[in-house]
């Protein structure tokens, strides 16, 4: 419990499962998100695992938050976004992140913003990586759950046998205003 003393007033504030929480949401209030650390929707995404912790669904369509655990290697096809802006939060490893011409190498705590309309790709460049991928508004989760495929365990797949095909890639992107600029890995 956090309390806060002003003058004579003292606010508390309890967890949300506290049994003595009385206050409620106000009529048509989104209803709270909370997920644990192994909780979420995962997926077998571009070689790596994505787990969709909030998606449009939950946020009113405002965003999606996802985790993702990738070996070295491991990224995505140079795009845009046309819907949507995306940004990354590297929690542990490194990405090299390649943004409207500038490549931005991104260790554990950094942050990239890829603003829609701007090409961009990522690479993780350490043995492995995990970083937080956001996109506001929300609809990126409909691509990863077209071209994903639900993960058994939560943990990064066996590494592909060949390259995905891009036809199903190229029609996914297309139906959710992502346009694919070019293959995977960092442009020189």
């Amino acid at each position: 419990m956090v309390a806060a003393v002003s003058g004579d007033q003292t606010a508390r504030m309890s967890s949300i499962t506290a049994a003595d929480t009385t206050t409620t949401a106000p009529d048509g209030a989104l209803a709270p998100i909370a997920l644990g650390p192994d909780e979420g929707e995962h997926f077998w995404f571009f070689g790596g695992l994505t787990t969709i912790k909030a998606d449009g669904t939950g946020t009113g369509g405002r965003m999606v938050l996802t985790e993702q655990t990738a070996p070295r290697g491991s990224g995505s096809p140079l795009h845009v976004h046309h819907n949507e802006d995306e940004w990354f939060y590297v929690l542990e490893g490194e990405l090299v992140i390649w943004v409207a011409g500038r490549r931005i190498f991104a260790p554990a705590g950094s942050f990239v913003f890829g603003p829609r309309d701007v090409p961009h790709t990522f690479v993780v460049s350490s043995d492995q990586a995990r970083f937080l991928l956001v996109t506001q508004a929300a609809g990126f989760e409909g691509f990863i759950r077209t071209l994903g495929t639900p993960a058994p365990v939560a943990e990064i797949p066996p590494a592909p046998a060949a390259p995905p095909h891009m036809a199903p890639v190229l029609e996914a992107a297309a139906d959710h205003g992502i346009e694919i600029l070019g293959p995977p890995g960092i442009p020189a």
